[in-house]
């Protein structure tokens, strides 16, 4: 028998060599390391009874018809964050590859066409912009992106055409949404839900919709040992007790999720008032109202805590993305898979975006969690096991065998 969790393993070790040199994996989109990742996944999806083609917009799409009409699509993306790990989004690209091999070789024959898809870059590490391959997919790619610059001046369009691509084509890349029966897509949980319980398996059930605010306090400054404490406008106190409250509110709203990940203050010296205080207020959640609620909440008291302390206040709503749940029917499905492999079906939500997401605006979506070690995620030391990758690729073999065709 196939042990397809080793090969998952060793497909892994061999593509994270596809690196800028220096710890973890580091594979930016359209860069040689991309180039060479391309090459390897090739050779999965042929392996699979695919054929892969590379489109438009840098996705290696791997296509293999089925005996009816309409198409189903797996995969992930194969860059990666700087010095990240070699599991989050290539993973899914090599477990999408064998399940469709583990069927072919079951002698299982789908009523519909299946594509792997390996997209270019969802990280939106190199340039300020995520999420290219579905948008394009998906029929919501906004050609205003080509135009973005990555830290060294070179634009999106210039790195694709560099690369060998045609991004004036990527219009036509849209599918027709009758066809889209739906998308799968297996990634690490970069939590520790799974592991907690001890299971290999989650499903996931909606992706969390997520919004950011800017938050600048004004006060003013002033001498450390000469400004009388009642006399002081710090803007650090005010931020400090947003920061408190923005915690305690994650922590009492259930799958709520709120965090101040930046924080700066000027001047910036020990022996002054602060007189700015700047930091990012980002809140999540799989519902959309409990999200939207939190942010209304916490502008409100924002703005009291400003003026209780004295300070100016400008907060701004500078992103907004909504939840994407998943689609009732593909995620029992994806359940009774992953309780035919022995797992209890465990259902969690998503505080992570993935490619599904957008992916979200041509069909119905699915997502499969596996258990990672320690729930660390974009670090070298990011890991599952190849056990739990074998029972991941009999899951999404099962699910596949079971859905009806056209």
């Amino acid at each position: 028998m196939t042990d397809w969790g080793t090969r998952a393993a060793d497909r892994l070790t061999r593509i994270a060599a596809c690196s800028e040199p220096g710890p973890g994996v580091t594979r930016l989109p359209f860069t040689d390391e991309h180039r060479a990742a391309l090459a390897e996944i090739r050779g999965w999806m042929e392996a699979a009874g695919l054929s892969p083609t590379l489109d438009a917009a840098g996705t290696l799409v791997g296509r293999k018809e089925g005996t009816g009409p309409g198409t189903f699509y797996l995969g992930s993306h194969q860059d990666s964050v700087r010095e990240g790990g070699g599991f989050d989004g290539i993973m899914g690209v090599v477990l999408a590859c064998l399940a469709v091999e583990k069927l072919s070789q079951d002698g299982v024959t789908l009523p519909f066409a299946v594509e792997v898809l390996a997209f270019a870059d969802e990280e939106g590490v190199r340039f300020p912009t995520a999420l290219m391959g579905p948008r394009a997919l998906a029929g919501t790619f906004d050609p205003a992106v080509l135009e973005l610059a990555d830290r060294d001046g070179t634009t999106l369009r210039e790195a694709m055409t560099g690369f060998g691509l045609t991004p004036d084509d990527i219009p036509a890349l849209a599918r027709d949404p009758s066809e889209a029966i739906g998308y799968l897509e297996a990634h690490i949980e970069q939590g520790p839900v799974l592991e907690q319980c001890e299971q290999a398996l989650g499903v996931v059930t909606a992706i969390c919709g997520i919004e950011r605010h800017s938050v600048t306090f004004t006060g003013e400054t002033g001498h450390a040992g000469t400004l009388p404490m009642r006399a002081r406008a710090d803007a650090l106190v005010g931020a400090s007790e947003l920061v408190t409250l923005a915690h305690h509110t994650g922590r009492e709203e259930g799958e709520l999720r709120v965090t101040v990940g930046q924080l700066d203050i000027s001047p910036n010296v020990v022996n002054a008032v602060p007189r700015e205080a700047r930091l990012t207020l980002e809140i999540r959640s799989p519902d959309d109202r409990q999200r939207e609620a939190a942010g209304s909440m916490l502008a409100n008291k924002a703005k009291r805590i400003a003026d209780r302390w004295g300070l100016s206040l400008e907060m701004t709503r500078t992103y907004h993305q909504p939840a994407q749940p998943c689609d009732a029917g593909l995620r029992a499905a994806l359940v009774e898979a992953a309780t035919g492999t022995g797992e209890a079906g465990v259902e969690l939500a998503s505080g992570a975006t993935h490619d599904a997401s957008a992916m979200a605006d041509l069909c119905p979506i699915a997502m499969l969690f596996l258990r990672c070690d320690g729930g660390v995620s974009h670090v070298p030391e990011e890991h599952a096991s190849a056990a739990d990758m074998g029972r991941a690729v009999d899951a999404m073999a099962r699910f596949l065998a079971a859905l009806p065709g056209r």
